[in-house]
């Protein structure tokens, strides 16, 4: 589907993070109420990580979860929350014991976006797009059978949202098609004065050459998340060594067709006179915010450097 520019909205957290962790945390009940609706597009859902002051640091999350009956009452805030606006579900991670070490207290909820008490505020980002929002919750009640796997031990299960979301597989693949249109553009887009081809400029064919071996690696690193998640395991450093190269990659990838096209490859879309519809523009611009969302590039070289070679902290 990235392959092909297919217009997937939203969904991605549904199909790539929320249902797999629902396979593998969820119970009966839960796996067949969500997932078939999941992949049927019958639900949108959203992720309700991020907190004002608990960003790269996510245990330090102050939203509480108080049980109360056959309930947990949640209160505050959540932000930078993709797609909320059109969500029917969320995944919510709450802090419910408040005297545990931050990490062992959290608890994972699968929580109704129609719940009375959770509102919604747009952030609007630079490229002036509605994604983004904050989420409140005062006092929304949410059924006992929401939580997902064992009370406060809802950071572990967040670190498996985390490593599917970062296998990064549909980037790769859209750098590739990226690339081929890039190819394409500099074959039939001639240089004023000499009548050559801008494919037939050196300083093109190395920066295309360049493209091309990392699209290749990038598509190799997530075809290893991918075999992974095809035996069901679910992949750790693995996840973050692809997000990390295919994130920078990407972001190398626009900034040379913006390069290679000259000042019209940094036209808005809308601009009659900008080539390939200013792909090029808006992923230099989304691509800037991917190397922070899901996981700053610091915290991916810390995952991998203790996870991946086994190093100690510090």
């Amino acid at each position: 589907m990235s392959y092909a520019n297919a217009p997937i909205g939203y969904s991605t957290i549904g199909v790539g993070w929320a249902g797999p962790t629902i396979i593998v945390y969820g119970t009966g009940q839960q796996k067949k109420q969500h997932l078939s609706a999941i992949t049927d597009a019958e639900t949108m859902w959203c992720q309700g990580f991020s907190e004002p002051n608990a960003g790269s640091d996510l245990a330090n999350l102050a939203t509480r979860a108080v049980k109360d009956g056959d309930d947990y009452v949640i209160n505050g805030q959540k932000i930078w929350t993709s797609g909320a606006h059109y969500a029917d579900w969320m995944i919510l991670i709450a802090r419910t014991d408040q005297e545990a070490p931050k990490h062992k207290g959290i608890s994972y909820f699968l929580v109704d976006m129609k719940t009375p008490g959770i509102s919604t505020r747009p952030l609007i980002d630079m490229m002036n797009n509605h994604g983004f929002n904050e989420v409140f919750f005062e006092n929304a009640r949410v059924p006992r059978d929401c939580l997902l796997g064992e009370e406060n031990r809802g950071w572990y299960m967040a670190t498996t949202t985390l490593d599917f979301e970062r296998s990064s597989i549909g980037g790769a693949v859209g750098a590739r098609k990226m690339l081929e249109e890039l190819t394409e553009y500099t074959r039939a887009t001639p240089v004023p004065g000499n009548g050559h081809r801008l494919s037939d400029e050196i300083p093109v064919k190395v920066r295309l050459a360049d493209a091309a071996v990392e699209a290749e690696l990038g598509r190799l690193l997530s075809y290893r998340v991918a075999a992974m998640q095809a035996r069901g395991l679910v992949p750790n450093y693995e996840s973050s060594i692809a997000k990390l190269f295919n994130t920078d990659m990407q972001l190398r990838m626009a900034k040379a067709g913006m390069e290679i096209m000259g000042l019209y490859g940094q036209l808005d879309p809308k601009s009659k006179w900008v080539p390939l519809k200013g792909r090029f523009e808006r992923q230099y611009l989304w691509q800037t915010g991917l190397a922070v969302g899901g996981g700053t590039t610091e915290i991916q070289k810390n995952i991998i450097a203790q996870r991946g070679l086994g190093m100690p902290r510090g």
